[in-house]
């Protein structure tokens, strides 16, 4: 005969794994609607349920439950469903703050009427568990029937009240990480007003960059992280800009040794400006080094080949490219074919070829197909 203590241990050691799993699946910075699809399913799984489902109380002054997503046979019919006052295991768990266990369905056959007659699913064990931030729930998860039949224990309230609290946090992670995201791109457009006071071009050339960069970057195959990167290291790359005067930015005349000093720093004075916003880190290692040249005589670091980060090389090219096809008050624009000319010449030297290749292919794609560019 089995020994129920060796039991009771497995079974504590398969729920903290199944946290574990949780956890790895659920981040923070996942979309809403995929942390409530893992945590179903992770719910279903763990608790060898027949079904499971996670309701939100609605907004209104009725504070009814709404089944936002079910896993398991009656998954389409509990989705279009809302549980109704008073009538569920889940409606009790709400108002209650607790979480429940009930194994004696004829006992307690209110508890499942609207489900049961609505999807034909009939109820015969339950468990539920409240999602709680600051002292009102705001939620509910719950599993239905074991697979095999058998009753919910004290073990499986423990990993649906284990599931709600990792829940929690994920949902906790996902509206504070959310909440920063807004307020990052609130500054980032900030910023960019700010940098495109400081333009010789007659404006618009941060936003171009970020159009061009996008073009190279999909042609090198990066995932949409990469180029959300590039997107934000192109549309602020100049910002250290803020830091120099005007009368040595706008200076028609050649620069002394100083003011290119000044000038030099600017990358530099950019990545210090962004280093300490998380939603900006990665773009700033960008910022820094997309005056590096191929050959190794840029700045600030004198950065060789592929020691320069991948995403700076594709902004140093299509930096480059902006400023000969945009009109100076110091020089005329070129043709954007002459532009790719003067690129292929200097690809090896101070372009990366990889780099060239990517832009030029990717704006001539572009251009076929007329993709419209990025707004802000």
């Amino acid at each position: 005969m089995p020994n129920l203590q060796v039991l009771a241990e497995q079974a504590k050691g398969k729920q903290l794994d199944l946290l574990d799993k949780i956890w790895m699946k659920v981040k923070p910075e996942d979309k809403e609607d995929k942390i409530i699809a893992n945590v179903v399913s992770l719910t279903l799984n763990s608790l060898c349920s027949m079904a499971s489902a996670l309701l939100l109380v609605g907004v209104d002054k009725k504070r009814e439950l709404y089944f936002q997503t079910s896993g398991g046979p009656s998954a389409g019919q509990l989705n279009r469903l809302h549980s109704g006052r008073q009538s569920s295991v889940a409606e009790w768990v709400m108002r209650s703050g607790k979480p429940m266990m009930v194994n004696n369905p004829e006992k307690n056959s209110g508890f499942y009427k609207l489900v049961d007659d609505a999807t034909g699913f009939r109820t015969r064990h339950a468990l539920a568990a409240p999602l709680t931030s600051r002292g009102k729930v705001f939620g509910v998860i719950e599993a239905l029937n074991k697979t095999g039949g058998e009753i919910f224990t004290k073990h499986d309230l423990n990993t649906i009240m284990y599931c709600a609290n990792v829940s929690l946090t994920a949902f906790d992670g996902y509206r504070t990480n959310n909440d920063l995201i807004q307020s990052y791109k609130s500054t980032v457009r900030a910023l960019v007003s700010l940098a495109d006071a400081k333009e010789t071009s007659g404006g618009g050339h941060s936003r171009r960059l970020v159009e061009y960069a996008l073009m190279g970057a999909r042609e090198l195959g990066l995932n949409k992280r990469q180029q959300q990167t590039i997107e934000y290291a192109a549309l602020l790359h100049d910002i250290g800009k803020l830091s120099i005067a005007d009368n040595i930015l706008n200076k028609a005349e050649p620069l002394t040794d100083k003011e290119w000093a000044v000038i030099r720093r600017h990358p530099i004075v950019g990545y210090e400006i962004l280093r300490d916003i998380p939603f900006l880190k990665e773009a700033s290692i960008l910022i820094l080094y997309h005056h590096e040249k191929y050959d190794g005589s840029g700045y600030p670091q004198g950065l060789h080949g592929d020691n320069i980060p991948l995403g700076a090389r594709l902004i140093a090219v299509v930096d480059a490219f902006d400023n000969m096809t945009t009109p100076h008050a110091y020089r005329e624009a070129i043709p954007a074919q002459k532009a790719f000319t003067e690129l292929a010449d200097k690809a090896g030297d101070q372009f990366c070829p990889l780099a060239v290749k990517a832009f030029n292919t990717g704006y001539v794609r572009s251009h076929l197909t007329k993709k419209k560019r990025p707004v802000y």
